[in-house]
């Protein structure tokens, strides 16, 4: 049988009161762009829901591919799970022909879909990587997970594929598990496995005959002695491999040759671990552990250090404002723990005790010419001593575990002296204790040889991880080799290398962080290799001389303002591999004239083309369409683009009901518009910078207004409000230094007094 696309689906869900059959009372939660949030998969595709009735939220999951026996499996499975009560597990209805979808995929109107209640958290693998150096979350985390295991060895049925993405964690920290497409209960004894579960957590001698109760067992016993591992030393946790925790496939097939076990055994000496890692060898000898009680998985529960309650390096608005002040003028938390803000003299002893220094604390303390760091600290936060220009030498202790990006970008260090036993400094840069990942090059490159006319730096070919901010700001940086070692390039790494002119990521390389090569006005040309498959947000953003680059068949995402600014780029092909567009990921490349859209994408976000030179787009997409004027989604329901910068004047068509975040940025040409009465919603930023727009009238039927709606229209002179507008977001007409008046209903004064800043009070006009 064959399903609908997730565009068509996307359609149906937009009018889910006629659509849907049981669940009528449902509607779709809409994101900023006033598109459905939706999440989607191999065979299916997940829409957020609310419903009318209790205000409640929901996941409602709609299939894109067959499976056999999939509907018989889920109407059994929810059967199971509607007399199970476990925080573990969500509750599931299976609805036979629910949904109506006017599809061209096939002949059939009506289809299947699964609803279950909405589980707000994050995967297992992305909370992990986010408290890695919270060793008591990691500890809590791991006394969760084996709760939770304890409790399924105990259950008849088996979760089928159990493994980091499909596990949540609340912000309780409790977890949930999700996905549940190859579940087995007693009902399905006899039958054969659908799917067999992530290679890098299921048994490696697993089959589809293998499919009853146990089928869980080592994915447990593996998930639960890895978080153990982290949670003893977060050092283990390679960089940039997705939900993958410590073992691959290969690793479990090949244990006695396994690289990540020899650095295992140290951590045996912890009874816990001990107990995990073997279980963890009975599972991968049996396959099952049929014959171990479930309470085996029950470990001992963490007991918090108030000491050590809080180690984050992150300084919020209210730690300040809560902080004291020493005679120096230095910030620190109230227990004296955390220096959330340095002090600005020339000398300075941070005090003895404090265990954390925070992220950007001496941040441009440009006096600042000698530190001492106690031997209490044990973390030093991203950024510490950005900006420390008279700071030309530091000593790290041997109590420091944790060293945030580059703590000294910008600054003047030329001297570094570390006794951490893990990290190792040579004359150049800082790295960790293996040598893998170089923290920070501290001296800028022209200083580094005999030859003082050379600016280039050749990275140790042991280095695997070149870390956030690495060579942020080396401003003499000219060229570099990236070793063939290499396999993740960091958040900032060589942000403001405004010499670096050109350069090769090897094919090592599978990713490149946010804002990796921002502000290198001097990189004119650049390949990605097709290992990568992530470009990250604001990767290229100004990137002014930059004319091409190859994007290769490998990559799928291309982030947020990935290209911005980019203004000698004047074509760029994007291939079919790609599904993701991010917001404003071509915004200001003047010389980009045209552009394709394969059919592959399945998301645009705000306005990719504001403020470029892109007057033609081709679009081969059944999620999308484009005329001479815009982009839009298919149907034409949001208008994403206008792209066409001459046309004085456009109508809107009456199909499109939202107007796009950025849809019209810097339309400078456009005096005219109109918009129509389908219109609901107009989004943040939508008509800013259209410089020659006079009026506007917005029609009855929108709704909503969004931030930065028509900031910079400076020839704005009136503009008419209908009553039906609930919601004008900030600044929304912020510099429009022409408007004299603002026309709004008889009687709305007082509503829209309190939607608009004071100073545009006086221009509102009654009628």
């Amino acid at each position: 049988m064959n399903y609908p696309l997730i565009s068509e689906y996307v359609e149906a869900i937009r009018l889910a009161e006629e659509n849907l059959e049981q669940l009528a009372h449902l509607r779709p939660v809409l994101d900023s762009d006033g598109n459905p949030v939706m999440s989607s998969g191999n065979f299916a595709v997940v829409f957020k829901m609310c419903s009318e009735q209790d205000g409640r939220c929901y996941a409602l999951k709609c299939f894109i591919k067959d499976q056999q026996g999939r509907n018989e499996s889920y109407r059994l499975i929810a059967d199971e799970l509607e007399f199970v009560s476990s925080d573990f597990l969500v509750p599931i209805k299976f609805c036979d022909k629910e949904l109506f979808v006017d599809t061209d995929a096939c002949s059939e109107t009506e289809f299947p879909v699964v609803v279950m209640d909405w589980v707000e958290g994050i995967t297992l693998d992305r909370y992990v990587r986010q408290n890695l150096h919270d060793q008591h979350a990691l500890q809590m985390l791991t006394y969760q997970f084996c709760r939770m295991a304890s409790w399924l060895m105990s259950q008849p049925f088996a979760h089928g594929d159990l493994k980091p993405d499909n596990i949540l964690v609340r912000d309780d920290g409790s977890l949930v598990l999700v996905d549940y497409d190859g579940m087995y209960v007693p009902a399905m004894q006899g039958q054969k496995a659908r799917e067999l579960g992530s290679p890098d957590y299921r048994h490696p001698a697993r089959t589809e005959e293998d499919f009853n109760e146990h089928i869980d067992d080592f994915s447990l016993a593996a998930i639960a002695m890895q978080l153990c591992a982290i949670s003893i030393d977060p050092s283990l946790l390679p960089a940039g491999q997705g939900d993958t925790l410590l073992l691959s496939e290969a690793d479990n097939r090949d244990l006695p040759n396994s690289d990540i076990h020899a650095h295992l055994h140290p951590l045996l000496s912890s009874p816990d671990f001990e107990r995990l890692y073997a279980l963890y060898h009975l599972a991968h000898a049996q396959q099952t552990l049929s014959n171990t009680s479930f309470r085996t998985f029950l470990i001992s529960k963490p007991q918090k250090n108030a000491e050590l309650r809080n180690l984050s390096t992150k300084v919020t608005a209210e730690g300040r404002k809560n902080g004291v002040r020493d005679e120096f003028g230095a910030l620190y938390s109230p227990d004296g723990l955390r220096l959330l803000k340095g002090a600005n003299v020339a000398h300075y002893h941070i005090r003895q005790g404090t265990r954390v220094i925070c992220d950007s604390a001496f941040y441009w303390s440009n006096n600042l010419s000698f530190i001492t760091i106690p031997d209490s600290v044990t973390h030093i936060g991203d950024w510490a001593f950005d900006g420390c220009e008279s700071l030309s030498s530091i000593t790290i202790p041997d109590s420091v575990t944790h060293i945030g990006a580059n703590p000294f970008v910008n600054s003047g260090i030329q001297r570094i002296e570390c006794n951490s036993p893990l990290f190792r400094v040579d004359e150049h840069a800082l790295y960790t204790k293996d040598n893998k990942t170089i923290i920070a090059l501290f001296i800028q490159p022209i200083q580094l040889f005999f030859d003082e006319s050379s600016s280039d730096f050749n990275i140790p070919n042991t280095v695997t991880h070149i870390g956030d901010s690495a060579f942020a700001d080396c401003k003499s940086l000219s060229s570099i080799i990236i070793p063939d070692s290499v396999t993740h390039i960091g958040d900032r790494a060589f942000s403001g290398c405004v010499r670096l002119s050109s350069f090769t990521i090897p094919d090592s390389v599978t990713h490149i962080g946010d804002s990796a090569f921002s502000w290198c006005e001097s990189l004119s040309s650049i390949t990605i290799p097709d290992s990568v498959t992530h470009i990250g947000n604001r990767a290229f953003w100004c990137c002014e001389s930059l004319s091409s680059i190859t994007i290769p068949d490998s990559v799928t995402h291309i982030g947020d303002r990935a290209f911005w600014g980019c203004k000698s780029l004047s074509s760029i092909t994007i291939p079919d591999s790609v599904t993701h567009i991010g917001d404003r990921a071509f915004c200001g490349c003047n010389r980009l004239s045209s552009i394709t859209i394969p059919d592959s994408v399945t998301h645009i976000g705000a306005n990719p083309f504001a403020g470029s030179g892109v007057s033609k787009i081709e679009c081969y997409n059944s999620a999308f369409e484009a005329d001479e004027h815009a982009l839009y989604t298919k149907g034409k329901k949001t208008l994403i683009s206008f792209f066409n910068k001459s046309a004085p004047r456009f109508f809107i068509p009456d199909s499109v009901t939202h107007i796009g975040n950025w849809a019209f940025y810097v339309c400078d040409r456009l005096s005219s518009i109109t918009i129509p009465d389908s219109v609901i919603h107009i989004g943040d930023s939508a008509f800013s910078w259209c410089k020659s727009l006079t009026s506007i009238t917005i029609p009855d039927s929108v709704t909503h207004i969004g931030n930065e709606a028509f900031s910079e229209c400076t020839s704005l002179s009136f503009i008419t409000i209908p009553d039906s507008v609930i919601h004008i977001g900030d600044s929304a007409f912020s510099w429009c230094k022409s408007l004299t008046s603002i026309t709004i209903p008889r009687g709305s004064r007082a509503k829209f007094e309190r939607m608009l800043p004071s100073d545009l009070h006086s221009k509102l006009i009654e009628q």
